[in-house]
């Protein structure tokens, strides 16, 4: 039996807990849904408010402090959310990405230093970061050593040394300046320490968004697709070959379930940058492709979107004392009143922590989008 491309999508909302809010504890919400893009300091918090019945904000607040649910760049080179248990292993399996698209960089190789130069700092850099700093006081301790060269160094390995994001307060937790410390105190994982890291991240992306391809999960973390592969080959019978519409095999967990075609999905107002928009190749499961160049702008920004029956519909914001709801096409009077229910819970969150949330994106809005129609949701 081939899956269907409707039933590929229920899979994936399915597993990102977007069929059905579930009663779970924030950290183990991040674990089953793999990571949350953090980029954002608001959109883990708006990710689990769509994925967490009866989420509190506080509950994250707490997890963040308690070092449960740990912020760093990982996949895509960009900050994620993730279980502190999963962090390591999702580091090993990054690393060399990281390190390379930093040290075989021309900011870094025009400095005229090896990439051996900045590895050798990271025992001394990790025993500096035992405790929080800011981002310019750990420069200055690389200065010491790098001198006019500092800023381009520590560019690089903030980018792939093994540390963390401490919360430093604000409505999300984080705020500028970005404050860091060390994560494991381990040594940089061996070579097969890496691989089984990817092996591991493979299980944890089908668990969270399968089933899926090497290329989707290649796009998901921008690990070279070789790389993919041979984490694919390495799993063995873990994971079973599934047909689905389209020519590129398919991959998932065994024992893993899909929903039946007809099951319906819930109104969603996604953040921005959610991770599910970013887990497949093409446009995703979600987005239609003639709607991707308005949701996904040229410079990677990534608006936050209105989901109707699974599909993005739309985007929304906050803005004059609510969230105002745009969408790309006609919706029914049935689809319109689950959003607006739904939007007069997120203005609630919203203006209980900072009713202005993604101001700097407006100028999206000001530039033009292709609506078709609009609905405003205040208190």
């Amino acid at each position: 039996m081939s899956l269907t491309t409707r039933q590929l999508a229920l899979a994936t909302l399915d597993r990102q807990l977007l069929l059905e809010r579930r009663s779970l504890d924030v950290a183990e919400a991040v674990r089953q849904v793999c990571a949350l893009q953090a980029q954002a300091p608001a959109s883990p918090y708006l990710a689990l408010w769509n994925r967490v019945r009866d989420f509190a904000p506080e509950d994250l607040d707490a997890a963040f402090a308690d070092r449960r649910i740990v912020k760093a760049t990982l996949m895509r080179i960009t900050l994620h959310a993730v279980h502190a248990e999963d962090h390591a292993a999702h580091h090993a399996a990054m690393v060399r990405t990281l390190r390379g698209s930093r040290l075989y960089d021309r900011r870094y190789s025009s400095t005229g230093l090896d990439p051996s130069d900045a590895d050798a700092i990271l025992p001394e850099l990790a025993g500096f970061l035992a405790r929080p700093r800011i981002g310019a006081e750990v420069e200055n301790e690389v200065t010491a050593r790098f001198g006019e060269h500092a800023h381009r160094v520590w560019w690089a390995l903030r980018t792939y040394a093994p540390m963390h994001h401490v919360p430093a307060g604000g409505p999300w937790s984080f705020t500028q300046p970005n404050t860091y410390r060390a994560a494991e105190a381990v040594p940089a994982p061996t070579p097969e320490e890496a691989d089984a890291g990817v092996r591991q991240l493979l299980l944890s992306y089908l668990r969270a968004f399968g089933p899926g391809s090497t290329q989707d999960f290649a796009r998901f973390t921008l690990l070279q697709r070789s790389v993919v592969t041979e984490a694919l080959q390495g799993l063995g019978d873990q994971v079973v070959r599934v047909a689905g519409p389209g020519r590129a095999p398919l991959y998932d967990l065994v024992g893993a379930t899909v929903p039946e075609e007809d099951t319906p999905a819930p109104p969603r107002l996604l953040p921005m940058w959610d991770s599910i928009l970013f887990a497949h190749t093409g446009a995703g499961r979600v987005v239609p492709e003639e709607y991707r160049p308005a949701v996904v702008r040229r410079n990677g920004d990534t608006l936050p979107c209105l989901l109707v029956d699974g599909q993005v519909a739309g985007v929304w914001r906050a803005v004059d004392g609510g969230v105002e709801m745009t969408a790309f096409r006609k919706l029914g009077k049935a689809a319109w009143e689950g959003l607006a229910e739904e939007a007069a819970k997120l203005w609630a969150l919203l203006a209980d922590r900072d009713p202005a949330v993604y101001r700097r994106y407006g100028h999206w809005w000001d530039k033009g989008l292709p609506g078709v129609e609009s609905r405003f949701v205040k208190d």
